[in-house]
């Protein structure tokens, strides 16, 4: 199975620390690695089918400066569809004049709805395929642009039907929330004053995030397993959907 990241925050915050330990993993998750970050309405993504362990691209992200306050991330470990540009995650696609990406960790098996000319994939993924209904449904739910709480009311009734189909982990923002549903394995913490110092479970490197930080920072981080140690990661629930704006979880 594939690897998630996901960061949305208060305040435009770095997330390479993140990233470093997400892609020390991709020695087991080398087909393909992706991240999509926002900068206001704008976004920023870059995809590579090759590792990122080795690739020129995942050293470009290194050196890159990125600070966002909603990031998306994924190493690949193809089950559908094969190793191609193409079939790399995150996905994008705009909807109601904001650009939307996603990013899934499973299996859907025997899933092929009908889909309309606005909303097609260009890859043979399942997670792709997913990706572009959730799209035509959301289009066909509301008329206009609907607010973070009425977008979670309908993801809510969607995703189910995604979960009947297989495993759905799934990673999903238009630049104002950040959306986590879990089938298998997600989890998340919040970062927020006091700030502490964090290690990465992978890897011997420690940030203090107290030195990078004011009191009013907030950060939640998700990720398909723990990336750090000596953290509160929590589980979220096999079926539930985690909902963050301004690096808190909603109610």
């Amino acid at each position: 199975m594939c690897q998630l990241l996901g960061m949305n925050a208060n305040t435009p915050t770095d997330v390479m620390f993140s990233f470093t330990g997400l892609a020390t993993r991709a020695a087991e998750h080398k087909d393909g690695f992706g991240i999509a970050f926002f900068e206001d309405k704008g976004l920023r993504l870059f995809i590579d089918p090759h590792s990122a362990l080795d690739s020129p691209v995942a050293d470009m992200v290194r050196r890159y400066p990125i600070k966002s306050r909603n990031v998306i991330a994924h190493i690949r470990k193809a089950t559908q569809g094969h190793v191609a540009l193409e079939n790399c995650h995150p996905f994008v696609r705009e909807l109601w004049g904001r650009y939307w990406v996603f990013a899934h960790n499973g299996d859907l098996k025997d899933f092929a709805p009908r889909l309309h000319g606005a909303f097609r994939p260009v890859g043979s993924t399942d997670s792709e395929r997913a990706f572009c209904w959730l799209m035509q449904e959301l289009a066909k739910s509301h008329a206009g642009v609907p607010s973070v709480d009425e977008l979670s009311r309908t993801l809510r009734d969607l995703l189910p039907l995604l979960h009947a189909r297989g495993s759905f982990n799934m990673l999903l923002s238009n630049g104002q929330a950040l959306w986590a549903h879990a089938a298998t394995h997600l989890h998340w913490l919040q970062r927020r004053h006091p700030f502490r110092t964090a290690t990465l479970a992978d890897e011997d490197l420690s940030v203090d995030f107290g030195a990078l930080t004011t009191p009013q920072d907030r950060v939640a981080v998700v990720a398909t397993q723990p990336l750090t140690t000596g953290e509160a990661w929590e589980p979220i629930a096999p079926g539930e959907l985690k909902v963050f704006v301004e690096g808190s979880a909603l109610p």
